[in-house]
């Protein structure tokens, strides 16, 4: 084999380390900066809804690309909003859309 095509461990390991301190420094970065409490409402509410987008732009792409039918992708997804909507546990949401998307896949193929 050809050492062409593997890392060496010295690249591993600054590979690790440079991505050590990058995840280090966008954690501490935020509270060096921001000591006081942030009194701002615009800035707050912003703040408390961006785990959530971030969570749906991460999750919508690979609800509609993990199937091979767009129809129980689609299903899937509309049982996951109602359920959630509905109160439901992440549990029974993510159970009950899995459920959804088996069946209808399992009716797609008869």
């Amino acid at each position: 084999m050809n050492g062409d095509y593997f890392m060496t461990t010295s690249k591993i390991l600054t590979s690790i380390a440079v991505m050590a301190v990058m995840t280090y420094c966008i954690r501490v970065l935020p509270m060096a900066i921001f000591r006081k409490k942030i009194q701002n409402r615009f800035v707050q509410s912003f703040l408390a809804y961006v785990p959530y987008a971030v969570l749906s732009a991460m999750t919508f792409p690979a609800i509609f690309s993990c199937t091979d039918s767009t129809a129980s992708a689609a299903a899937g997804c509309a049982a996951a909003v109602i359920l959630a909507y509905l109160g439901k546990s992440l549990l029974t949401v993510a159970v009950g859309a899995s459920v959804v998307v088996y069946l209808v896949q399992l009716f797609l193929v008869f």
